[in-house]
C-alpha cells in the first residue's frame, strides 16, 4: 500500500468557494492537473490557474439544466481504481482515464434550503446526485484517494497538502470518515423532509461537540447538536454534560409560561418557580421555594433580565442564567462571576421528537406538547373552584408535568411552595412535598396540589386536606376514582380532572 501520494490529478467542484483560494495555488505549485466544472471551474480560472474541462475529458456537455455533469465513466472510472490491480491500470491506459488522486467536492445545501421556506421545486433541485456519488466513491476509494467534502475541511488540508506535498494513508481515512459523516446524514435529512414524520424517524447529527466529561468525571461525554442555533454563550466556562440535561429541562419548563416567570431548577427539577408582575419579585418568590437547593442551580426567565434582578442573583452561587436578553447594567453586575455561564436564549423551536438509549437500542416518542389549561379542566366535586383555584391549579400541573415521576407539586399564589419528585409512591411524594414546604415556613392552608397520575386510593386527598390543602388537580383514570371524589365532597375539597397523564421517566 502506497502510503505517501503526491498527487498528479485533482477533481474540484464545490458550491462553498471560501477558502479554496489557498488549496488551489497550493495544487499549482505542486504542478497538479485541475478538472473542473460549471462555477467552479470559472472561479479557478480568475485566479490564473489553469483548468481542464471535466466535459471535454467525458466528451459530454452539462445537460438537463446541470443536473448531469459528472456522472461518467471517464470520471468515476478515474476515481474508483485500485492502484495496486494491475487490471484497473491497464483499463485506465485503454479508455484514457485519468487518476484522481485528490476530490474536492462538497453538497448542495438542502438542509439549509429547507430551513429557508423556499417552494417544493426549489427544495428538490437541492438534493445533490453528483456530489454525493462523487463523495462516496472518493471515501470508498480512500487508499488511494483523498476526499473533502465539506468547506469546514478546507483549512486542515491545506495544511495537509503544504507540509507534505501530498497525502498519507491516515489523512486519507479520516478524512474519509468525515465524509461518510457527511453524506449520512445528507440522505437522512432528506428522508426527514420527504417522510414528514409519517414513518421511523431518522436521527443524524453532524456536529460533534466534545464535553468536559460525561455524568461523572470518569465518563466521557459528547453532544451532537447545534449549540448555537439555541443559545449565545456570553459568559462563563464551557458547557457541561450535566448542564445540558439542565438546560433542556430549564427550557421546557420556562416554555409553558406566558406571565412574567422565574425558575430553579437543580438536576433536572425545579425547586423554585414563581410568577409575578415583575422579574424581581418573581426571582425572590421562586428562590423563597427552597433557598438550600438553589445554591449551584440553573436560573432561567422568560424575560428581559434588569438590573435590580441581577443585583439579587449576585448574591446566589449559581451554575447558569437563561434569559431572552439583559440589560447593560445586569450584564456588568453577572459578569462579575468569571465562571458563571450566561446565555442568550435564541428564539429557536424545541423539537417535537425525543430520544433516549435503551439496551442495545434507542426509543423514540412524541414530546409531551399537552397543556392542561384551567378552561379544558373538569370539575368532579360538589365544591367548585374559585378563579385563584384554577390559576394556582393550572400553574401547578405546568410544574407537575415537568417533574420526575411519582411527582406532587404544592402551589400557593403562582409560586412553588414545594415539590416530591422521583419517588416509589405517591403518598411518599406527598409527604416529602409537605414537609419540605413546612421547613421552609410556608402555610399550606388555600394551596393546591396537583399530581402527575391518578390517586388509586384516598390517601393523597386525606394527608393533602390534613395539611390544608383546598384544591386538588389529577388526571384521573382510575377505576377507583370515586374514593378520592368522595373523600373530596364530604370535606369540601375541589378536585379537577385533566384526562392526561404526565409521566416523566
Amino acid at each position: 500500500m502506497n502510503k505517501h501520494i503526491r498527487p498528479k490529478n485533482v477533481l474540484i467542484s464545490v458550491f462553498y468557494k471560501d477558502g479554496l483560494t489557498p488549496i488551489v495555488e497550493q495544487l499549482k505549485r505542486l504542478g497538479v492537473k485541475i478538472y473542473s466544472t460549471g462555477g467552479t471551474q470559472i472561479f479557478i480560472e480568475e485566479l490564473g490557474v489553469n483548468v481542464q474541462r471535466v466535459e471535454d475529458l467525458t466528451s459530454y456537455p452539462s445537460i438537463l439544466g446541470g443536473r448531469v455533469k459528472t456522472l461518467h465513466p471517464k470520471v468515476f472510472g478515474g476515481i474508483l481504481s485500485r492502484r495496486d490491480l494491475e487490471s484497473d491500470n491497464n483499463q485506465l491506459v485503454k479508455f484514457d482515464i485519468p487518476e484522481f488522486d485528490i476530490v474536492i467536492v462538497d453538497l448542495y445545501p438542502f438542509e439549509e434550503t429547507v430551513k429557508s421556506n423556499a417552494n417544493e421545486q426549489s427544495i428538490i433541485e437541492k438534493i445533490d446526485i453528483g456530489g454525493i456519488s462523487l463523495i462516496r466513491a472518493a471515501a470508498k476509494n480512500f487508499k488511494d484517494v483523498m476526499v473533502i467534502s465539506s468547506m469546514a475541511d478546507y483549512k486542515e488540508f491545506y495544511d495537509i497538502l503544504k507540509e507534505k506535498d501530498g497525502t498519507e494513508i491516515e489523512d486519507r481515512k479520516r478524512f474519509a470518515i468525515k465524509a461518510f459523516n457527511i453524506s449520512s446524514h445528507y440522505d437522512s435529512i432528506i428522508f426527514s423532509y420527504f417522510d414528514d414524520g409519517n414513518t421511523a424517524f431518522k436521527f443524524s447529527m453532524p456536529n460533534a461537540n466534545i464535553l468536559r466529561y460525561g455524568e461523572n468525571p470518569h465518563q466521557k461525554g459528547i453532544f451532537y447538536g447545534d449549540l448555537e442555533g439555541f443559545f449565545e454563550q456570553l459568559n462563563g466556562k464551557a458547557l457541561s454534560y450535566n448542564n445540558l440535561l439542565d438546560l433542556d429541562a430549564a427550557l421546557h419548563l420556562i416554555s409553558e409560561f406566558e406571565d412574567t416567570t422565574f425558575a430553579i431548577l437543580k438536576h433536572n427539577n425545579a425547586c423554585g418557580i414563581a410568577s409575578r408582575n415583575n422579574l424581581k419579585d418573581a426571582y425572590k418568590a421562586a428562590l423563597a421555594g427552597d433557598p438550600i437547593s438553589a445554591f449551584g442551580g440553573i436560573l432561567v426567565c422568560n424575560v428581559e433580565i434588569d438590573g435590580q434582578t441581577a443585583q439579587e442573583i449576585n448574591n446566589l452561587f449559581c451554575e447558569i442564567i437563561i434569559a431572552p436578553s439583559y440589560q447593560k447594567e445586569a450584564l456588568e453586575i453577572l459578569k462579575s462571576k468569571k465562571n458563571r455561564i450566561i446565555l442568550v436564549q435564541k428564539e429557536s423551536k424545541l423539537p417535537n421528537k425525543q430520544f433516549r438509549t435503551i439496551l442495545n437500542g434507542v426509543i423514540e416518542q412524541d414530546k409531551d406538547s399537552a397543556i392542561d389549561l384551567a378552561d379544558g379542566m373538569k370539575t368532579v366535586t360538589k365544591e367548585e373552584p374559585s378563579t385563584q383555584h384554577l390559576t394556582d391549579l393550572e400553574f401547578a400541573s405546568k410544574v407537575c408535568k415537568n417533574t420526575k415521576s411519582n411527582a406532587i407539586v404544592l402551589v400557593k399564589n403562582k409560586q412553588l411552595l414545594a415539590s416530591g419528585v422521583g419517588q416509589t409512591s405517591r403518598v411518599d411524594a406527598l409527604n416529602q412535598a409537605i414537609e419540605k414546604a413546612k421547613h421552609f415556613g410556608f402555610d399550606l392552608k388555600g394551596s393546591v396540589m396537583a399530581s402527575d397520575a391518578f390517586f388509586p386510593f384516598a390517601d393523597c386527598v386525606k394527608i393533602a386536606h390534613q395539611s390544608g390543602i383546598k384544591a386538588v388537580v389529577q388526571p384521573g383514570g382510575s377505576i377507583k376514582d370515586n374514593l378520592s371524589i368522595d373523600y373530596c365532597n364530604e370535606n369540601k375539597i375541589v378536585m379537577v380532572m385533566t384526562g392526561t397523564r404526565h409521566f416523566k421517566h
